[in-house]
Parts: C-alpha cells; sequence; structure tokens
C-alpha cells in the first residue's frame, strides 16, 4: 500500500484524505496541533511541525513514504518540497522555486528581475521601514508578512503614523519574524484566487474567480464569497495565462497543483501570489464541481506516481459561488445558531459544511482560518447571484452572543 504524508491539519484537508483512502493509499497528516480536524480521518498522525524540514524528512525516511504534500498548508510547502527533493519523490517543483514562491520578498524580487507587472515592494527583517523607505512609495501601501496565507497579518495603511501597529500585527504572523511592505493596488474588478494545474510545465488546468469581500468584517482583506466564472475581461485572463505560462516555465515546474492569486489595475494584469499547493476554503472542490475537473484526485496521483486522470480546460457548467460563513462582528461570541431560508437552500444551495455548532466559541473574522464553515451555490446567471448574494444577510441567519472583551 502506498503511503501519503500531508502536511497541515485543518478542515480542509479533510476531502483529500478521503479521496486518498479511496484510492488505496494510506494517509500520514502531520502538524503541531493534534485536535486539527484532519487528524480524525488520516490513517496515522505524527506531532512535528510543519517547518521542520529536517524532522518531517527523519520521519518519512523512517517509515519510507511514497509522497508528500502539503495542501491548504502555506508553512508547510517549502519543507514537502524539501522532503521530496531529497527523497525522490515527486513534487510539482524544486525545493528552490518553492522557497521563491512561498517567501512574498523573494518571489517580489523575481517578479521584478525577470519583468512581470509587480506592485513596488521592500523586504524587511523585524526592523521599522524608516521615514525614507517609506516615501518611495505611493500611498497608501499594504503591509503583510512574507510567510503567511489566508490574509492573515494583512493591514491597509494610509499614513506613516499607524506603520508601526501594522508591522506588530505582520510580525504576529511571520514565522521569518520578516515582512514586506508594497504598494496598494486599486482593482479593477475583482481580485482572483482559484487552484490551477501543471503537466510537465505546461498549463493545462487555467481558471479565474472573482473575490468578494466584506467591508464590516474584522479583516476585510479575507474573501467572504468566491465565484465562477470570473467576470474578468478575456484580454486579461488571455494576458495572466500567458505569464503564468513564462513564470512556470523560469521556474522549472513539473506536474501538479498551484494555487494563484491575480488581479488587474491600472490596465495591467497582476501575479500577486503563486504556491505550489491546492487552495484553503475548498478551493478545487467548488471547481470539480463548477468545471468537472478533479484536481485533488491528480495531485495525489502526482505526489505518489500514479496515473493522471486526464485534466482538460472545460466550460463552467452555470455560476457558482463558495460563500465563506464568518462572524460579522469585530468581537468574540458564543454561537446560537446558524440557519438557511429555505427558498434559497431548495433552489441554490448544493453543498453546506458547517465546521462549527451551537455553544462553539466564535471569534472576529480576522483571516481564513476564522471561517465557520462554506456554503457552495449555484445560480443559471451572474445577475441572480448578484441579487441572492446581495441580499445574504437576510436569508443566512447567524446568531453570536457577543462576549466583552
Amino acid at each position: 500500500m502506498k503511503k501519503l504524508m500531508i502536511l497541515g491539519g485543518s478542515r480542509y484537508i479533510v476531502p483529500v484524505i478521503k479521496k486518498a483512502q479511496e484510492l488505496g493509499i494510506y494517509v500520514i497528516t502531520c502538524d503541531y496541533l493534534p485536535d486539527n480536524d484532519a487528524h480524525r480521518f488520516s490513517d496515522e498522525y505524527v506531532n512535528l511541525s510543519v517547518i521542520d524540514k529536517d524532522s518531517v524528512l527523519d520521519f518519512a525516511q523512517k517509515i519510507g513514504i511514497d509522497g508528500i504534500i502539503s495542501f491548504a498548508c502555506d508553512p508547510g510547502v517549502v519543507t514537502a518540497a524539501y522532503v521530496a527533493e531529497k527523497m525522490h519523490l515527486p513534487f510539482q517543483c524544486s525545493y528552490e522555486s518553492a522557497r521563491i514562491l512561498q517567501d512574498k520578498g523573494l518571489f517580489r524580487k523575481f517578479l521584478m528581475t525577470h519583468e512581470f507587472n509587480c506592485p513596488k515592494a521592500y523586504t524587511y527583517v523585524g526592523e521599522m521601514p524608516s521615514r525614507a523607505d517609506l516615501g518611495k512609495f505611493k500611498w497608501p501601501v499594504i503591509v503583510k508578512p512574507t510567510d503567511s496565507a489566508g490574509s492573515k497579518g494583512v493591514t491597509k495603511v494610509d499614513r506613516y503614523e499607524d506603520i508601526q501597529s501594522a508591522v506588530e500585527t505582520a510580525l504576529e504572523y511571520s514565522h521569518s519574524d520578516s515582512y514586506i511592505v508594497e504598494e496598494f493596488l486599486t482593482f479593477e474588478g475583482y481580485h482572483s484566487s482559484a487552484d490551477l494545474f501543471t503537466e510537465d510545465g505546461t498549463l493545462t488546468f487555467v481558471t479565474y474567480s472573482d473575490q468578494l469581500f466584506d467591508s464590516g468584517a474584522s479583516n476585510p482583506y479575507t474573501p467572504a464569497y468566491i465565484i465562477w466564472p470570473t467576470s474578468m475581461k478575456k484580454k486579461y485572463q488571455d494576458e495572466l495565462t500567458s505569464e503564468l505560462q513564462r513564470l512556470m516555465t523560469l521556474l522549472k515546474v513539473g506536474t501538479g497543483i498551484y494555487n494563484v492569486e491575480t488581479c488587474v489595475a491600472d490596465g495591467r494584469p497582476y501575479i500577486m501570489e503563486v504556491s505550489p499547493r491546492g487552495g484553503g476554503c475548498k478551493i478545487a472542490e467548488l471547481q470539480r464541481l463548477a468545471y468537472g475537473v478533479d484536481l485533488i484526485e491528480n495531485e495525489i496521483r502526482m505526489a505518489v506516481g500514479m496515473p493522471l486522470t486526464g485534466i482538460h480546460g472545460s466550460e463552467c457548467d452555470g455560476v457558482w459561488c463558495e460563500m465563506v460563513v464568518h462572524s460579522r462582528s469585530g468581537n468574540p461570541g458564543v454561537l446560537s445558531g446558524i440557519s438557511i431560508d429555505k427558498e434559497v437552500e431548495e433552489k441554490y444551495v448544493k453543498v453546506q459544511d458547517l465546521s462549527v455548532k451551537a455553544g462553539d466559541k466564535i471569534k472576529p473574522f480576522s483571516g481564513a482560518n476564522m471561517s465557520m464553515g462554506d456554503v457552495f451555490l449555484r445560480f443559471d446567471s451572474r445577475q441572480k447571484l448578484d441579487e441572492v448574494i446581495q441580499h445574504s444577510k437576510e436569508w443566512l441567519d447567524i446568531k453570536v452572543k457577543e462576549r466583552a472583551i
């Protein structure tokens, strides 16, 4: 029986575990939090930090794994690439390419070196940026950790006096005590987050989405809705796909899944982030329903050396939305209950996956890891989707009893 090691333990990994087990694969999950959801479903759990690459390598060699991935777990990506390279196992890119992609500072430098569209950005380790440095930016700016995901630790800063607080927030979420300051881009349309797939370095599955944000959330830069297909103009999609292929070629990637964030600003398309892993928020699952392509199964097959099932571009079957269920308050509280209007549920809801129950403690929506679950909805038109989503507070009833801070 083949053995697959998955770094991370969030609920987003559960579908990956179940699919691997369907394929007859023994699954080992790994992180330092034994109570994480995924460990209840894996065949074996090992308590190791996913950023301790040598300890993970030692364990992987000891039990003789056949493959390793980090899915919906940004901190584990570099370790997975490292272990795969040391053990001569399949992985979508080299250890060095993974390092570049996972460090926002290194990635911005790589993009600028190779003349991709890129916002001006500087990297700092521990220290505060000087007024002279900050004077080189067009304001406002964004401050974020170099090595975090899910919009954790991200702050938009409009004035110099607020920089210190933003830096402190970024460093709270950084494993390397580093962060970047970059110019804020005003999107044309929507930001996109989607999972893509390469085969032998060639993009064979590419989609773009529309991300919508909740301006009233604790962190207004954490996606609240992800919609397929995108409303982005085709010319920008084509430019982005061409630039993404150029990026993949420069990085000499192989076969596998990538979570990619892009946007259009000032009439130019930007590649914002690329990570050699499946995205959180169950992106690959919604894409499977919308496009009929199972990226999760093919990522597993790649990792353990099994033949792929065939990946191809296809049209989106309708208009789909992933609604990230989250607290609408900036204060912690206790959940009383969540309910969906019966008519909306019967007409549009295809999947409900709530990770909380009445009586659970609820935290403000400061990052994707603070969601309360996901709801997948399907519509026949974007007009109808927009109409229903606009009134979501009326048909999705979230009752939270707030607690004093």
